[in-house]
């Protein structure tokens, strides 16, 4: 069933410009749209979230999505809203990138069903390789004058006297370049619909100039806001940088707890974006959270959506435990139940001391452990009281002064977690 795409986003916050007719198109029938994605890493991150949920909705009211992977203009770079030139792309990378990205959308997107809107993948590159320099300026170049180009923001922006970095013709060219790509999608998979970030409006309108010069057609533009946060500091960053998709690069626990993290007002934004929870259920949990925001229900069901969405039902299981170790009540057996990366992202920031294998063999007394070995605690005389007073703790267990730590504690075969009271953990790490 075709349901209203522009209305959709329009209450989820999702929208934030469309050419006039858009919306009338979209409900003549089934129209294709295509969001571009930038290949240049293996992995997406949580800022292209957007462009992609976009896409899912698009197929949700019963059209096509493409997915355009970029190879051909990320080996060039897009200057919107960047104030310098980024590295470039070999074509081997891109291919590698390439296919880890498609695992990547296809949870997000229906790329094998029979059905007639099943999301389709294109790469750029494959009909820009064999375009000669010649072939294209005088094919697309004579149909765009430089005023027009001059005229975008992006363009604007760069060569204005606030930046230094100016702007090299690879990247000027850059608009152009992306603007055949929609020519071309619109004349080969008839894609009527180009949608991005609002800092794309001005390349994704190059491209309707261009279907409208070259045959005399006719394409449309829609685009998202640019996701803020209400403190103001930039969406889909941490203090170690991005937040991404590939667990090996952000741990699902890592990526649970930033959408936990998230504040209030930022949370009941997102939920609207970034799940598929209807406005009933939405409205119903903004009131909820109102009446007792200290539970914290929004956050907890927007990480609990998003992680499951972009990892697994057993990966937000796990993530959750790991959670309740930090800050609720847990076991020994829950902290060895941690795989490494999980354990070290939990206790990232901790104090660690490094001691020999071999000084578990025999035992490691605790007063050594404590102090002596470590220097977790400040004197020998200070470990028998914390001890005496029941207030220390070997991987989550109480101890008392005659405990010998053994490679039994050890987790993952490499660690031992020591815990003063509530809040005050060291790492023994043997190696």
């Amino acid at each position: 069933m075709r349901t209203n795409f522009v209305e959709e986003l329009g209450w989820r916050g999702m929208l934030h410009d469309a050419m006039p007719g858009t919306e009338e198109h979209l409900m003549t029938g089934m129209q294709s749209a295509y969001v571009g994605i930038d290949p240049t890493a293996d992995s997406l991150h949580i800022g292209h979230l957007v462009g992609v949920m976009m896409l899912r909705h698009f197929q949700l009211a019963g059209h096509k999505p493409y997915a355009l992977l970029g190879g051909a203009t990320g080996m060039i770079g897009d200057p919107s809203g960047k104030s310098q030139e980024r590295n470039l792309l070999d074509e081997e990378t891109l291919r590698t990138n390439q296919e880890a990205l498609k695992a990547q959308l296809s949870k997000f997107l229906d790329f094998d069903s029979d059905a007639e809107n099943a999301a389709i993948l294109v790469n750029n590159y494959d009909w820009m390789k064999n375009f000669s320099f010649l072939e294209f300026i005088r094919d697309v170049g004579k149909h765009i004058t430089v005023n027009y180009m001059m005229a975008k923001d992006s363009v604007k922006k760069r060569l204005s006297s606030e930046s230094k970095e100016g702007m090299s013709f690879t990247e000027f060219t850059y608009q152009l370049v992306q603007g055949y790509d929609f020519l071309h999608l619109y004349q080969q998979n008839n894609c009527t619909l180009q949608m991005g970030g609002s800092d794309q409006w001005g390349n994704i309108t190059t491209g309707t100039e261009l279907i409208r010069r070259i045959g005399g057609g006719k394409g449309y533009a829609l685009t998202c806001p640019l996701i803020t946060k209400a403190d103001g500091t930039k969406f889909g960053k941490t203090e170690g940088g991005n937040v991404w998709l590939d667990p090996n690069r952000t741990s699902p626990y890592k990526f649970y707890q930033y959408w936990l993290n998230t504040s209030d007002d930022d949370a009941a934004k997102y939920i609207k974006i970034f799940t598929f929870l209807t406005k009933d259920e939405i409205e119903g949990l903004i009131t909820e959270h109102a009446e007792a925001p200290h539970l914290r229900v929004l956050q907890k069901r927007l990480a609990d959506e998003i992680t499951v969405m972009v990892h697994s039902q057993e990966d937000l299981d796990n993530a959750k435990k790991a959670s309740t170790i930090l800050f609720g009540k847990s076991t020994s057996k829950d902290l060895k139940g941690l795989d490494e990366k999980t354990f070290l992202d939990v206790f990232e920031g901790v104090p660690q001391a490094n001691i020999a294998m071999s000084e578990l063999d025999g035992g490691l007394d605790m007063i050594g452990a404590l102090a002596a070995k470590t220097g977790f605690l400040g004197s020998n005389g200070e470990a028998r009281r914390e001890l005496k007073q029941n207030s220390i703790s070997v991987n989550k267990e109480k101890v008392k002064e005659d405990y010998l730590i053994t490679a039994e504690d050890l987790i993952n075969n490499k660690y031992v977690l020591l815990q003063r009271g509530k809040k005050n953990y060291f790492v023994l790490v043997a190696d």
